[in-house]
């Protein structure tokens, strides 16, 4: 047995958790990921993405179709039009929101 494999770290500290925000195109291909902590809101970490890449829908031609983000329901819609449309106020001419539907209701 490898001598690295026998190692055991031992830690006072609760493990950090993490989430990921994932943006895919059609074929499922992401195209902006990001993680935030646990404890931060899907809204707040949805924000952070788009803070951070904000270049990426700017650069977007208007004349092509609306990004519908698929959304579950975690996330407030109204929220994020709201917070989203301060940071680039031409947004939402680009993205749409879209709700999932609920596993149960399949």
């Amino acid at each position: 047995m490898p001598a690295w494999s026998r190692k055991v770290f031992v830690s006072t500290k609760p493990p950090m958790v993490l989430k990921g925000i994932w943006l895919l195109i059609p074929l499922g291909f992401p195209t902006l990921t990001h993680c935030t902590r646990a404890n931060v809101s899907d809204d707040a970490g949805l924000k952070e993405k788009f803070t951070l890449n904000i270049d990426y829908f700017k650069s977007k031609p208007i004349n092509i179709p609306k990004i519908t983000i698929l959304l579950d329901h975690g996330y407030h819609p109204e929220y994020l039009t709201q917070e989203l449309e301060q940071i680039y106020p031409e947004i939402m001419t680009k993205i749409q929101f879209q709700l999932s539907t609920k596993p149960s209701k399949l």
